[in-house]
């Protein structure tokens, strides 16, 4: 492996974005309303992580070492966390918010344990197909609550918050289609470490963490200023 500059340049970018908005965040969460400070300060949580991470990568890379257990361990936090602000965000009633935050991030999680288990497999492997394909039902399920489980709770949301909750929405399982879409890459002979992959994992990272950070703490303006 050969140190590219551009994937040096988009693991740069990526912790500068990082932690701007994890400060934005810590800084902002008492312009909110109390209700809603602590899916403020889990969003800046997520960057936090992430910020963390993306420096460990991007040194990894500069030794030209393997970052892919870093990417898993700052998934396996993240990701069930992402799930959990954008449903406090929601404001459900407590029992509903505990389930649901509960079950997503179950879900979350094996999704990212099997996901890694297909990873550690030799490319192009009957196992990593295995697991490739177990999981997906996790991720299945995910976008089923996303979409179905909590439409009701969604539509339900005040007008003047409700259409930057849907794209939220939308953020989430359109930056998280590109992950199993280069899982599967895999399996036609496309080189994982290649320059275009690591840097498409890096936008989707800054656009699925701080993107929906910013919007997360937008819904809890919009929400805090009418009251609702």
């Amino acid at each position: 492996m050969i140190e590219n500059p551009l994937i040096s340049s988009a693991y740069s970018f990526a912790i500068a974005c990082f932690g701007a908005t994890t400060v934005f965040l810590f800084l902002q969460r008492q312009q909110v309303a109390t209700q809603y400070r602590t899916a403020v300060t889990i969003s800046g949580v997520v960057t936090l992580i992430a910020c963390y991470h993306y420096c460990r990568i991007a040194y990894d890379y500069s030794l030209l070492r393997s970052t892919d257990s870093y990417r898993y361990v700052d998934w396996l936090l993240t990701v069930p966390l992402l799930l959990i602000e954008f449903i406090l965000a929601l404001r459900l009633s407590e029992s509903e918010t505990r389930s649901k935050s509960f079950l997503l991030s179950i879900l979350a999680i094996l999704m990212i344990v099997i996901g890694y288990k297909g990873e550690m497999a030799p490319v192009g492997s009957s196992d990593g197909l295995l697991y490739f394909i177990l999981s997906c039902i996790p991720f299945i399920f995910i976008l089923h609550q996303l979409f179905f489980g909590l439409s009701k709770s969604i539509e339900a949301q005040p007008a003047s918050s409700k259409s930057l909750i849907l794209n939220a929405r939308n953020l989430i399982a359109i930056t998280w289609f590109f992950y199993p879409v280069v899982y599967a890459l895999r399996f036609t002979g496309f080189d994982p470490a290649s320059p275009s992959i690591q840097i498409g994992y890096t936008i989707a990272d800054i656009v699925a963490k701080s993107g929906l950070g910013i919007m997360v703490y937008s819904v809890s303006m919009r929400k805090t200023a009418s009251g609702n």
